[in-house]
């Protein structure tokens, strides 16, 4: 049966990281049939976060983790990825913001034939709670880069996403971004190659302790939109 890989990025989550590595391992145990593990996957944490990490490695079979003296979400995740062996690959975000019961419909979309399975928060279906600055924010962004690129999928940066590892092997080399960026841009390249996508609705609670700063990480998705957009051999 196929081993799923579930994949944490964090930065300075010591306090958050137990609780969260917690409910998840109840959840995968309860509702995933298949193999499964959690990679914690530290990106230049200052914290004890890698101490914590470690702990919980050596307290729970089934979780491991990897560290990177470097931040970047996009860089955790290209590391992670491509070190694992597993022949599904997934991550999600620490705060647990988006609700796993999407979890199993996200992989079994992999099963199914699907290259990558994303969450999305800006379907029809969907169920979302946040802020009107955040929402709006994101319907923007995602509005621009379907007018860019004529792009079929609605919600880039949702942090709830899953893999098939030869997709992941051929993608994540041609990825250049290693922040938040890096989600837009692994889609954008898959579509452009033909890799088939599936989207499926999900329960999003934002986080108040959100470390996202927004104006900051829209510019420079702003700017890996033009990168990408003008990439002379696309």
């Amino acid at each position: 049966m196929d081993l799923v890989d579930v994949v944490i990025p964090v930065y300075n989550e010591e306090k958050d990281l137990p609780r969260s590595i917690e409910t998840l391992r109840r959840f995968l145990q309860d509702n995933l049939p298949s193999a499964w593990q959690i990679t914690i996957a530290d990106n230049g944490s200052t914290d004890s976060t890698l101490a914590v990490a470690r702990t919980l490695s050596q307290q729970y079979p089934g979780v491991g983790y990897t560290h990177l003296d470097l931040k970047g979400r996009g860089r955790a995740l290209k590391k992670a990825w491509l070190e694992s062996r597993a022949d599904i690959l997934s991550y999600m975000d620490v705060d647990l913001s988006t609700g796993l019961e999407s979890f199993p419909p996200l992989v079994q979309a992999i099963r199914e034939g699907y290259d990558i399975a994303i969450g999305s928060r800006l379907m029809a279906q969907s169920r979302i709670q946040r802020s009107f600055k955040r929402e709006m924010t994101s319907r923007v962004y995602n509005l621009l880069i379907r007018a860019m690129f004529f792009s079929h999928f609605v919600d880039a940066q949702c942090g709830f996403k899953a893999i098939s590892r030869r997709a992941a092997q051929a993608l994540l080399p041609l990825v250049q971004d290693n922040a938040w960026f890096f989600d837009t841009e692994l889609l954008l390249l898959a579509e452009m190659r033909g890799y088939r996508i599936k989207e499926l609705p999900v329960k999003w609670l934002e986080d108040p302790d959100t470390r996202v700063k927004i104006a900051s990480t829209a510019w420079e998705d702003i700017k890996g939109l033009l990168r990408v957009r003008f990439r002379p051999w696309l």
